[in-house]
């Protein structure tokens, strides 16, 4: 009889009773391919260039806060609509800075090598009162001079708004820098976001500006009631802006209140009688006051005047 032979069973290379796991087989390195490292850096070079895509969008936005120094801010790059600035705002305002730090940031535009002021002249001033040498500023690019004027103006009316006679002035202002052609149009535009009913009293005032303007020395202080009255006043009578000049000249007035006082009384004194001028044909001007005709012009020769003559001598015949 053939003996068995009793055949040997490999050992199991995942037996718990080997004895070392050097027989393990090493598992492979991860090796990560070339396209996923390329794929990476392309992700992060595109976030990048999204963010600096943005950072740009808004700097050319003027949404973008930046330090600016003081000393290179020009308040006077625009006519500044606001004429005075209230010593007990402005101190209130120092003391909100000191307190809390510069809250709103004033805007600006960028001239090259100075900033040009849009709005914030109170914070300017209550800064440089502090004795602060920055400001935090966001960096415009108005369209036009227009959006520029614009932008000052709805910020004070917002934030403190202007009195009547310096929303007149700064619509005369800006027509003198050719900025609009005439009043009417600087009001609407200016202040297109203001009631109709309030754009017709500026227009009034605007009446006073030029009549009295060189002449007042508080004009910030008048009350709409007054004002208004003495535009009208000063519409029916020309020779009133005369009167009123050389009065408030001689009355020398130290403050608001002594100014006032003044030009009350001017309007307590009977007004002239208007003046109606009409022109009947080319060379022929008919005008009319208090019971007063008078004819004028290149026709009025003296067949003219003859011939009048002899009409009203049969009139009164």
């Amino acid at each position: 009889m053939a003996k068995r032979r009793r055949l040997e069973m490999p050992p199991n290379p995942l037996s718990p009773d080997l004895e070392t796991k050097s027989a393990l087989p090493t598992p492979a390195p991860h090796i990560r391919m070339p396209i996923a490292d390329v794929a990476g850096e392309t992700a992060g070079r595109a976030a990048l260039e999204e963010v600096a895509r943005e950072m740009t969008k808004a700097e050319q936005e003027g949404r973008v806060i930046k330090k600016l120094a003081l000393k290179d801010v020009s308040v006077h790059h625009l006519s500044r609509d606001r004429m005075v600035l209230d010593e007990a705002e402005m101190k209130a305002l120092q003391a909100s800075i000191s307190a809390r730090g510069q809250q709103p940031p004033i805007e600006v535009v960028d001239l090259g090598d100075t900033y040009g002021l849009i709005s914030g002249l109170r914070r300017i001033e209550a800064l440089r009162a502090l004795g602060e040498s920055h400001v935090l500023a966001l960096i415009k690019r108005p369209d036009s001079s227009q959006s520029a004027y614009q932008a000052m103006i709805e910020e004070n009316e917002i934030r403190a708004g202007l009195s009547f006679y310096e929303r007149a002035n700064i619509a005369v202002a800006a027509v003198a820098q050719r900025i609009y052609p005439n009043t009417k149009a600087a009001v609407k535009e200016l202040f297109a976001n203001t009631p109709k009913a309030k754009r017709s009293k500026i227009l009034k005032f605007v009446i006073l500006r030029d009549a009295l303007g060189a002449t007042l020395k508080f004009p910030t202080a008048i009350p709409e009631h007054l004002g208004l009255a003495l535009s009208q006043a000063l519409a029916a009578d020309p020779e009133l802006a005369a009167g009123l000049g050389a009065a408030l000249k001689d009355a020398k007035p130290k403050n608001a209140a002594a100014e006032r006082a003044v030009l009350e009384a001017a309007l307590k004194r009977p007004v002239a009688a208007k003046l109606d001028r009409t022109e009947l044909a080319p060379g022929l001007v008919f005008e009319t006051k208090a019971g007063r005709a008078v004819l004028s012009g290149s026709k009025v020769d003296d067949a003219f005047l003859a011939a009048l003559r002899g009409w009203a001598e049969r009139q009164l015949s």
